[in-house]
């Protein structure tokens, strides 16, 4: 009897090692990082933690490359920034911005971006339909949970806040980052779509030809 196989189909593989195109996509990335807290910080508060772009930027790298690559790249810019290199918003740079008031956000960002990689990762993976409004969910839950709830803490720690002031000083950031995230989610859909193995590498099954009985031995004829 005739045994058939389906058609090759893509199938997503995972990612088991970098290699020199990941380690130059965390360098990327890393440096976009650093450009976006450097352009347009505006200030907000009396604490003097300002808006950038620096969130849209995070949330863009653990939507792009998930959340191994994602939390190397926004990791090694916080390392860079600790180590001395003006690289956080305002320019500042040095072990000193983990007293002030923005440590919380600092400190939150390779975390934001693993987790929100993380999370894309499952919709790319697993979805068809509705990924836009799925990748939003997942980086305004990101958002919500792991940058403004440890920026609100690094508040409470940091500028002696009680848990209600720190939650007003933090929630003037709400607005921008629903239309940041709204951004983000745009530019990684059409990094998907113009690189589809970005963040998910998918292989190619090779279609199986049928498999039919072996023909009788001579020697298995004359036993019979």
């Amino acid at each position: 009897m005739t045994q058939t196989h389906s058609a090759g189909t893509l199938q997503p593989a995972k990612r088991r090692r970098w290699n020199a195109t990941d380690l130059g996509l965390i360098a990327v990335f890393a440096a976009l990082v650093a450009a976006a807290a450097l352009v347009a910080a505006i200030p907000v508060g009396g604490l003097g933690v300002p808006i950038t772009l620096q969130t849209l930027a995070v949330i863009l790298t653990g939507l792009a490359l998930g959340p191994g690559r994602a939390f190397a790249a926004v990791g090694l810019h916080t390392l860079l920034g600790l180590a001395g290199l003006p690289i956080f918003s305002g320019g500042r740079s040095g072990l000193g911005i983990l007293a002030g008031p923005s440590a919380g956000y600092i400190i939150a960002f390779p975390l934001a971006a693993a987790a929100v990689g993380w999370l894309a990762a499952v919709v790319i993976r697993r979805t068809v339909k509705n990924r836009a409004a799925l990748l939003f969910a997942a980086a305004m839950v990101t958002s919500i949970v792991v940058i403004h709830g440890l920026g609100v803490l690094g508040m409470m720690v940091n500028a002696k806040l009680d848990l209600s002031k720190a939650f007003l000083a933090d929630v003037v950031y709400y607005p921008g980052d629903i239309i940041k995230n709204v951004l983000a989610v745009s530019i990684a859909i059409a990094l998907h779509k113009a690189f589809p193995d970005l963040l998910v590498r998918r292989v190619r099954r090779l279609p199986q030809t049928p498999v039919t009985p072996e023909a009788s031995t001579p020697e298995a004829s004359a036993q019979q």
